[in-house]
């Protein structure tokens, strides 16, 4: 037997494991790599004192953001970097390892209020909101989800009606990121003729946002309610494109995209956190990574793992191909949030009364993955969506 046959294996990675590097192109390590140290020298250090306080520094972040191009940067144009979905994905991956409030403020800049102005707005609207957006000089939030409708957004109450050439907006939008650190809204409405959405800058008389404080999940990030009190806006302001649902349910789909990425970095950060703990943590006289229960645990966690970044990254070259069915996009969240929660809680196992403390991120990731398993579809509205898909017949009304 050769001497490098009869060594005992050295440890090793998951992402070694299932040969991660070898699946990406230079582009894509390079974006990969770009955001992680990103993450590593200015997000890592100070966020668990951010989630502690229940603030997160947007301003400041969304400038160092935009800076890397980080910001809209799948869009095209007006100062957007123009990168493909899946290296998109992957910031999204590296943002959620450092918290799921970070990579929030990126899909919400990004994937919905640019997006929405990318797609349906003029281009006065975009030339006016877009460049300073990419350079996060501009912070925009989405205001579509209500106190009395979330999973039903056709049943919104927020009304848009016309006032000679203007429009009167009167409402409220709940649970809505960045919103009270935003410059410009993008409101969803029913109107006479559907639903219309419109860029509402945030100082206008009549719009109000209120911070949501004593929540126990994404305490990184600012989340706010949107009152809309007699909001005149001019026709200029509405969003010229979007004349259905159908207009803010794409610009959802485009922030799920960025949750299926970004789970699995969240669940990356658990098990690495797991895994190094299991190797220093000493009980009956070994590490308890040798035990053969917390193997087993590394080990389903790793497959686990494994399992949702491939599929995160065969969603992202369809999407770069031939484009994603909304289906396709329910595939992808609800399995790798699901899977990341579980990873979550495994690892916290593994550490022990230690994972509960903020000296480890575990049970802060934990805790924010209870609302990313809820926002942009609730496990109960994409299971429904696969099935539906598979059989045909709706189930949900």
């Amino acid at each position: 037997m050769s001497r490098q046959a009869s060594q005992q294996p050295g440890p090793t990675t998951p992402d070694v494991l299932f040969g991660v590097d070898g699946l990406l192109d230079d582009e894509e390590r390079q974006m990969r790599d770009t955001v992680r140290a990103l993450v590593k020298s200015r997000i890592a250090p100070e966020v668990a004192g951010w989630y502690e306080a229940g603030e997160l520094p947007v301003r400041d972040l969304a400038v160092e953001l935009g800076q890397l191009g980080l910001l809209g940067m799948h869009l095209e144009g007006y100062g957007c970097a123009g990168t493909s979905a899946t290296a998109y994905g992957l910031a999204c991956l590296e943002l959620e390892a450092g918290d799921s409030g970070i990579r929030s403020l990126v899909s919400v800049q990004g994937s919905l209020a640019m997006f929405a102005l990318h797609e349906f707005g003029s281009e006065e609207q975009k030339q006016q909101w877009l460049p300073e957006m990419a350079e996060g000089r501009k912070i925009g939030c989405f205001g579509l989800t209500e106190p009395d409708f979330g999973s039903d957004p056709a049943g919104m109450r927020t009304r848009a009606t016309r006032s000679g050439d203007d429009w009167i907006l009167n409402g409220s939008k709940m649970w809505i990121t960045n919103g009270s650190v935003a410059d410009v809204a993008i409101v969803w409405a029913r109107s006479d003729d559907g639903v219309r959405g419109f860029a509402v800058p945030t100082d206008t008389p009549g719009f109000t946002a209120n911070t949501i404080k004593n929540k126990m999940s994404l305490r990184a990030s600012v989340t706010s309610e949107l009152v809309l009190e007699d909001v005149r806006l001019q026709d200029s302001a509405r969003l010229p494109g979007a004349t259905s649902l159908r207009a803010p349910l794409s610009c959802l789909n485009e922030a799920r995209f960025g949750i299926v990425f970004g789970a699995v970095g969240a669940a990356r950060d658990c098990l690495e956190t797991a895994l190094a703990y299991s190797q220093s943590r000493t009980q009956f006289d070994r590490p308890i990574g040798g035990f053969q229960l917390t193997q087993q645990k590394l080990a389903d966690m790793t497959l686990e793992y494994g399992k949702a970044f491939l599929l995160a990254l065969h969603l992202g070259r369809t999407k770069d191909t031939v484009g994603l069915l909304p289906e396709q996009v329910s595939l992808g969240k609800l399995n790798n949030v699901r899977e990341a929660i579980e990873i979550a809680r495994t690892s916290r196992t593994i550490l022990g009364a230690s994972g509960i403390t903020g000296e480890y991120p575990v049970m802060r990731h934990a805790n924010n993955l209870e609302s990313v398993l809820t926002y942009e579809g609730t496990v109960e509205m994409h299971t429904l969506m696969i099935g539906q898909a598979l059989t045909g017949t709706q189930a949900f009304r």
